[in-house]
């Protein structure tokens, strides 16, 4: 899979400014503020859902015993949260459809 593409936040940026007109500046702090809003509500346990693309949910997980793959010896495992991200039908269907160019 070479010559794939990441997309940035420097391209979202540029992406609004295409789209909207906003100066480049302006267009930054949106997007900026944008992620930010996304963070803070994952920060507090909140779930984000963005209509057509997905549900973030942050998880808690429970302290349980694992094992270190080298040795196999068991290794306590703390608790944690984590972030999890279930993609919209939407977008399932429109990135299994999408014809991909090399």
């Amino acid at each position: 899979m070479s010559g794939q593409h990441t997309l940035t936040r420097a391209d979202l940026c540029d992406a609004v400014h295409d789209e909207v007109g906003l100066s480049r500046q302006e267009c930054s702090n949106l997007v900026e503020r944008t992620l930010e809003l996304v963070v803070e509500s994952l920060e507090r346990g909140e779930t984000v859902k963005l209509s057509g693309f997905g549900v973030f949910q942050v998880r808690e997980k429970r302290a349980r015993m694992g094992r270190n793959p080298k040795t196999g010896e068991p290794a306590a495992i703390n608790p944690r949260r984590v972030i999890s991200f279930r993609a919209s039908q939407i977008m399932k269907s429109r990135v299994h459809d999408a014809v991909v160019e090399d």
